[in-house]
């Protein structure tokens, strides 16, 4: 019988310890951050009803990245390929025991059938962070100021990124006063501008003119695309202006964030309802956006006929991953043992096991030899599992009842007897 194949699946990732200690230091700063800002975090189901994917995500999610299934009852699920309208639906089934202003979080894996490349695969692993119920544009703030505080947290500055920001109110406000685009082309002429930075002229201007604009009209809309803050909220007029939350975040400097106006920032998802933004690396090794969001004050009606407005975005793991390390970003892996602990005859081995169970009480990561070994091959196991001290339990130093402690970097080994082995190793870790 042939082998199976050691691949995973075809955009999907094995984690090897190295790889997932790293990944592990960069996903407990992110959840260290969030939580300064008064987060909780929460979970769901990686399975849920197809139709809701179907009703906001928009077509490129629902009809073609979309993981779909029939449960053996006929139902139409799916593998989730976001989060946002899960949290959605969780908010509005609990509206009367959640506080609000709700500030929740989560780090889950989604899965979306991508052409794999780049900054893009199959299943990838996301940190979320919505606000839900605040209206105002103090929520804004707070979520661009997240968004800060999480790139500081990995050790990014501002010359690093930029965040790029827009506000669908300020478009769809442009594109009906200065562009004249009906309103039921509105959605679609939005679409096209979410892309323009990736089709080519000719392209965009036959999908235009198939959209049903005129010449002079697609003159007017690619002005819109080389416009400032306050001319484009000329554009848009006074009444669009008005609603903005943006424009008087940007126009007053509210937040610490490194804010930039764009209006090619557009956002696919079709929930979106005003501000969005995504924040860009600006190396041109990586010159591509690392994560994004907005805000989405209709999204949780779904589910309920309570108004729930809702602001966030969702912070992937490989594009993250690409800009720390494009930067020089990403931590050392840490995986231990602190202490091997290994016997040179079977007659220690009891000596071995209480030795390692006293050094786990006191907090440290330890592995033993289960086998006996002699030094230098005890040595060279520990030097293999990269531990910081080997404990070497040998006949001439138990006849002592004592045994050697070695510093595996230095090279120094001290002889100290059992109960001066914790306090010990404990005095090396804190220098």
């Amino acid at each position: 019988m042939a082998k199976l194949s050691t691949q995973p699946y075809k955009g999907t990732r094995d984690f090897l310890p190295d790889e997932m200690s790293v990944r592990t230091q960069i996903f407990e700063t992110m959840f260290r951050t969030v939580e300064l800002y008064g987060f909780r975090r929460y979970d769901g189901p990686v399975l849920e009803s197809a139709e809701i994917y179907e009703a906001k995500s928009g077509e490129e999610i629902a009809n073609q990245q979309l993981y779909r299934l029939t449960d053996k009852g006929g139902r139409a699920i799916a593998l989730r390929p976001e989060m946002t309208p899960s949290v959605a639906r969780m908010i509005a089934g609990h509206e009367h025991d959640v506080p609000f202003p709700a500030r929740w979080y989560s780090h889950v894996n989604c899965h979306r059938y991508e052409r794999p490349q780049r900054g893009r695969v199959r299943e990838h692993w996301q940190l979320n962070v919505d606000i839900f119920g605040g209206e105002g544009l103090e929520a804004e703030v707070e979520i661009f100021d997240v968004v800060g505080a999480l790139l500081q947290g990995l050790g990014a500055t501002p010359e690093m990124y930029v965040l790029r920001v827009n506000d669908r109110v300020l478009v769809e406000g442009a594109l009906a006063h200065h562009v004249g685009v009906p309103p039921e082309k509105l959605v679609d002429v939005g679409m096209v501008l979410d892309r323009w930075e990736k089709v080519d002229g000719e392209k965009r201007i036959q999908t235009l003119t198939e959209l049903g604009l005129a010449a002079d009209q697609c003159e007017r809309l690619e002005e819109l695309t080389r416009l400032g803050l306050d001319d484009y909220c000329q554009a848009a007029g006074p009444e669009a202006t008005s609603r903005s939350r943006l424009a008087r975040i940007l126009k007053e400097g509210l937040s610490e964030a490194p804010v930039q106006f764009d209006p090619l920032i557009m956002r696919a998802f079709n929930y979106y309802t005003s501000t969005v933004f995504e924040v860009f690396d600006v190396s041109p090794e990586n010159r591509r956006s690392i994560f994004g969001g907005g805000r989405y004050d209709d999204l949780a009606s779904l589910f309920t006929n309570r108004k729930i407005p809702g602001i966030g975005f969702g912070m992937g793991d490989v594009t993250t991953w690409n800009f720390l390390e494009q930067h020089g970003l990403l931590p050392k892996a840490n995986l231990g043992p602190d202490v091997y602990v290994f016997g040179t005859g079977e007659a220690f081995q009891t000596v071995v096991r209480e030795t390692a169970r006293g050094l786990r009480r006191e907090g440290m990561r330890v592995s033993i030899g289960f086998e006996p070994a002699g030094i230098r091959a005890g040595l060279k196991q520990a030097n293999r599992y990269a531990a910081d001290f080997a404990v070497i339990v040998a006949e001439a130093e138990q006849a002592n009842g004592q045994m050697v402690v070695k510093n595996l970097q230095s090279g120094e080994q001290q002889t100290l007897s059992p109960e001066q082995v914790a306090p010990f190793l404990r005095d090396q870790a804190g220098q």
